[in-house]
């Protein structure tokens, strides 16, 4: 470990306005004596653009993954769910800084570049561990054949629009259910927001531990959402009877594919996410901000502090 910080910019290559965002980032860390940090990946996208970031160390070549401090991340949830994968195995903190849309994962929005910089430098942050997912793919032998892990969620999905996927739910090594479907997410809590939300699924809060399984367009009496412990094991069977192949997506990056007899497990991993946080909030109001949810008539708890005027503050949202 040197003494040098070490920070990673992990930026969106094919938007000007997240290299432009990243040339002020690595600029304001090398005034304050921090060394900026890109993956190699970052620097093949960028091509001959590498050069307006100034002088950058490389991670895995200049740099090793275990002298990162900090990962700081320009663009949307993609861009963040890219960054923890380049800081998995080791123990940099992952701080999102919204240059997309929505952008659930993200901690601030792009009119706080400055101020995220300068809160990094002085370690002004918090860090919030987040539930991972370990997955594992085994043939109907037995033997393993993709492990893999996921901070959103993993889905078993058919690989055609044709024909229906056949499958049977287990939890914990008892069968709960078979059916045939488009597919069935796995979810963590950091996830619920993404695709589980999207296929019907409960958004849960993150202090909440919890694995949530959500099956898609299923032909099934009983294929409603399950909310299930964090100690849990799923698995999701490919039926051999089917004559559809599925595959594997762990956060929409790392796919496999599932022929006939194939078993997919998900349990908690062992090793979380961390998240940096530079605004601690209720998730209720990141929910009401990300999602522009109505809220007007809100009067809050009879004595409470808040004023009574029937809206939220904006100022109360803005975490």
């Amino acid at each position: 470990m040197t003494g040098e910080r070490n920070i990673l910019v992990v930026l969106h290559a094919h938007r000007d306005e997240t290299i432009d965002a990243g040339v002020r980032v690595c600029a304001a860390l090398r005034a304050a004596g921090a060394r900026p940090v890109l993956a190699d990946t970052d620097i093949d996208d960028l091509g001959a653009r590498t050069a307006r970031l100034g002088a950058v160390g490389v991670l895995g070549r200049d740099v090793a993954l275990v002298e990162v401090e900090l990962a700081i991340v320009l663009g949307g949830d993609g861009t963040i769910l890219r960054a923890a994968e380049l800081v998995r195995g080791g123990s940099a903190p992952v701080l999102g800084i919204n240059m997309g849309h929505v952008g659930f994962l993200a901690e601030i929005e792009r009119d706080e570049l400055d101020e995220a910089v300068a809160r990094v430098i002085s370690r002004d942050y918090l860090v919030e561990e987040r539930l991972a997912l370990s997955v594992r793919v085994t043939d109907a032998a037995g033997e393993l054949k993709y492990e893999t892990w996921a901070l959103n969620e993993a889905t078993v999905e058919k690989a055609s629009r044709e024909r229906m996927l056949e499958v049977v739910v287990e939890v914990d090594g008892r069968p709960l259910t078979a059916f045939g479907c488009d597919g069935v997410v796995i979810s963590t809590p950091t996830g619920s927001t993404a695709y589980n939300f999207s296929a019907g699924g409960p958004v849960i809060w993150p202090e909440v531990e919890a694995i949530a399984v959500v099956p898609l367009s299923a032909h099934a009496l009983f294929a409603k959402p399950l909310v299930i412990a964090p100690a849990a094991t799923v698995a999701i069977e490919v039926l051999e009877r089917t004559t559809e192949t599925g595959v594997l997506w762990c956060d929409g990056r790392r796919s496999h594919d599932l022929p006939p007899g194939a078993r997919v497990s998900a349990q908690r991993s062992g090793q979380s996410v961390r998240l940096a946080r530079l605004h601690p909030a209720p998730f209720t109001d990141r929910l009401v901000r990300k999602f522009q949810l109505p809220v007007n008539g809100w009067r809050g708890p009879a004595g409470g502090s808040h004023p009574v005027t029937g809206v939220i503050d904006a100022a109360e949202l803005d975490t």
